[in-house]
């Protein structure tokens, strides 16, 4: 017989201030960040030595040594040590997709409560030996006798084998930057560089007005001096990032991509409680949101799709299988990896060509209500690192809906690889 799923409640969520790489946390790595949230989580909601049914965390960027960072963390947060760990990797959507791994096993019924996060540096990232010099080590390994070792060492054997690899920023299929694609997007929807700009000082004056309210006192955990993420600018001005030069199309003088309208590079981790109703009322545990349904996307990016552009995919396959307009949410959170993608994207939304012949819709999804979106600031003014966003964005959500008392909010996030995450809340 058919098992009906169960609804699967957020409790809550946690995370570190963000902050600029290098800075305040370049010598704590992935690890000390995942431990710190997992260990504020446990503080919280009391669970010291329980045994949840999985803690999936994510790192895009990582070190071959942490392979299940997820399972190291926990063994150091004060749950119990039966508690299984799963390391995820799926760029911006990491923990997102953490979420909906755990949430489904959840509404399975194979597990009654687990953790989703993420945290990603890019101060402490993995320096490899080249392809060269990586070749050479493996076959003196392989050799036999000392002299043979010796002379596969020396064969041919130049200093420049001695520079190291870093991790690229490009992607693989096409050699070109996210940058570099969001520009391509911009210039197909043509956005500008002023609408831009706006969307991301309106960012900044979201975020500085909300920790002016007190809204993150129970979200964010002070650490390492910090009590506010570093990115924020609450004085910026549209002057101050209109007098900023593109930071990717550097050339043709058709750039509109800047540090300031773009995401920076980030230090961060973040974490959230997902439980089944039945579970926090034993524990004496509000639920805040309940995580609805799920989707995630694709798109050709290397034959023309914009590479940032799943999300636009995601959503109606989403709203159409849970019987929903785009207009039937109270709160959007649309993750800002650049100032042009949010504005793509929901340009993408409205137009009655895109949602035809690439959407398969009969009408455009229509514009959203401004009001509504990223009410408290998003990724330009706090930070993206990359597999923290989607556990900041599911908490600060569940959050504004447990403040409202009910509603409805949707999530949208775009990944590297033409990939994109998107998932509803409600209450």
């Amino acid at each position: 017989m058919e098992q009906m799923q169960r609804r699967v409640g957020v409790i809550g969520g946690v995370r570190i201030p963000f902050c600029r790489n290098n800075t305040a946390y370049a010598d704590v790595g992935n690890f000390g960040m995942s431990v710190k949230v997992l260990g504020a989580l446990v503080e919280r909601y009391g669970l010291h030595g329980v045994e949840l049914g999985e803690v999936a965390l994510g790192a895009v960027i990582k070190h071959p040594s942490d392979w299940n960072i997820a399972r190291e963390a926990l063994l150091s947060s004060g749950l119990a040590p039966t508690t299984p760990g799963i390391t995820t990797a799926r760029a911006c959507g990491t923990s997102l997709d953490n979420a909906i791994i755990v949430a489904n096993k959840i509404a399975a019924g194979q597990i009654e409560a687990g953790i989703a996060g993420g945290s990603d540096t890019t101060s402490d990232v993995p320096i490899v030996f080249g392809t060269r010099l990586r070749k050479r080590l493996l076959a003196i390994n392989r050799a036999k006798t000392p002299l043979d070792k010796l002379k596969v060492a020396l064969h041919r054997f130049s200093l420049k084998e001695l520079k190291p690899s870093f991790p690229g920023v490009a992607e693989p299929r096409t050699g070109k930057s996210m940058g570099d694609h969001c520009e391509q997007m911009a210039k197909q929807w043509h956005v500008t560089r002023e609408a831009q700009d706006r969307l991301a000082l309106d960012s900044h004056r979201k975020l500085a007005a909300t920790y002016d309210a007190g809204f993150f006192e129970d979200l964010i955990v002070p650490f390492r001096g910090l009590a506010r993420d570093g990115f924020l600018r609450p004085d910026t001005t549209l002057e101050k990032l209109a007098a900023l030069k593109p930071a990717f199309d550097k050339s043709s003088g058709q750039g509109t991509l800047t540090a300031g309208n773009s995401t920076g590079l980030s230090d961060g981790a973040a974490a959230v409680l997902l439980a089944s109703e039945e579970w926090a009322t034993q524990r004496g545990l509000k639920v805040q949101a309940w995580f609805r349904d799920a989707e995630v996307a694709a798109v050709d990016f290397v034959h023309g799709e914009g590479l940032l552009m799943a999300p636009t995919v995601a959503v109606p396959r989403l709203l159409k299988r849970n019987g929903l307009t785009l207009q039937d949410f109270d709160f959007y959170e649309i993750h800002e990896a650049f100032a042009a993608q949010v504005l793509c994207t929901l340009r993408a939304w409205e137009s009655a060509d895109y949602c035809k012949n690439r959407l398969g819709l009969d009408a455009p999804l229509g514009a959203i209500d401004p009001a509504r979106l990223n009410v408290h600031g998003s990724s330009l003014a706090t930070g993206h690192p990359f597999a923290a966003t989607g556990a900041r964005i599911i908490a600060t959500l569940a959050k504004m809906l447990e403040q409202k008392g009910s509603g409805r909010g949707l999530i949208s996030i775009c990944t590297a690889g033409g990939m994109g995450v998107t998932a509803i809340l409600e209450r």
